[in-house]
């Protein structure tokens, strides 16, 4: 009863977990393929948890978001998966792709998915470089904090120069180059059964120095050889550039020029890319059809 009296007096031990740091993960370098593993333990987590006010179970995401941000660098973008960071690595510039965890999964379950997410886009990732698709460098990949570390790609993204059309004025020689790499690049991808997933302009990046189409964010790629894939790919290119319209500077001059000419020269370019452009090219027209009625019905 003694025993069961001083166990009972006692603060009961918290419950919250520790957050992963830098410093406490393993690093899963590419080049070598070995972990880097540390034992330093981050303090802060059992003094925020000793805190009056926060709940046993606190949301520790929550919580060390300035940490956080402090150990990735600079936050630059948050979307629905993941959040991207502004970084450097080993003396260089890089982007930490973080994918944090879903709440409303079990932890295990959360886990187990998202590692193998991060795996399939590294597979993707890698697999483009290989096929000779333009891409990041990737430097490391964190299986424990479900991060991507990459080369920082210094330039404007394909979006963002479409929009400058008709404020700052660009040269047209430079759209249709910008177009021919893109369908070259997806030409390539596809005959190698790699599906993009997210082909909009946003994750097109032109690098200043050369000009040249890298791009960026294959969360969404998966491999496949089924040509109503790659005419979906296709398809989501082909709606992201006329979502644009009512963006750009000039309306009237981007959806009766810029759109028809830049899609026609893309297209052009994936044909004389891909040596299976003919199943493609049909399926497209498919698709194209069941979109304009999913875009009638509503």
């Amino acid at each position: 009863m003694e025993i069961a009296g001083n166990r009972a007096s006692e603060s009961p031990p918290h419950l919250c977990p520790r957050p992963p740091t830098l410093a406490s993960s393993p690093l899963h370098f590419i080049d070598t393929d070995r972990v880097i593993g540390g034992h330093c333990h981050c303090e802060l987590s059992a003094r925020l948890c000793q805190l009056p006010g926060l709940p046993v179970f606190c949301n520790m995401d929550m919580a060390i978001q300035g940490v956080e941000n402090e150990a990735f660098g600079f936050l630059v973008k948050q979307g629905a998966e993941a959040r991207v960071f502004k970084s450097t690595f080993v003396g260089r510039l890089s982007i930490v792709k973080e994918r944090f965890s879903k709440k409303y999964r079990h932890p295990l379950l959360d886990s187990k998915l998202t590692v193998k997410r991060l795996n399939m886009e590294v597979r993707c990732m890698t697999k483009a470089r290989r096929l000779g698709v333009p891409t990041p460098v990737l430097y490391a990949v964190d299986p424990i904090l479900h991060t991507l570390t990459f080369e920082y790609v210094d330039g404007l993204s394909v979006k963002e120069i479409l929009l400058d059309f008709g404020l700052n004025g660009i040269v047209e020689e430079q759209l249709n180059d910008i177009a021919i790499q893109i369908g070259t690049a997806m030409g390539k991808m596809h005959d190698g059964g790699l599906i993009h997933g997210d082909l909009t302009t946003s994750n097109m990046i032109i690098r200043g120095e050369t000009n040249h189409l890298v791009l960026i964010d294959f969360g969404l790629s998966f491999t496949s050889t089924i040509p109503e894939d790659k005419a979906v790919d296709l398809y989501v290119l082909e709606r992201a550039l006329l979502s644009m319209h009512s963006s750009c500077g000039n309306v009237m001059m981007y959806m009766l020029v810029v759109l028809p000419v830049q899609m026609e020269k893309i297209l052009s370019a994936y044909r004389k890319s891909s040596k299976q452009w003919s199943s493609t090219m049909n399926k497209l027209a498919q698709v194209r059809q069941r979109g304009r009625k999913r875009t009638m019905v509503g």
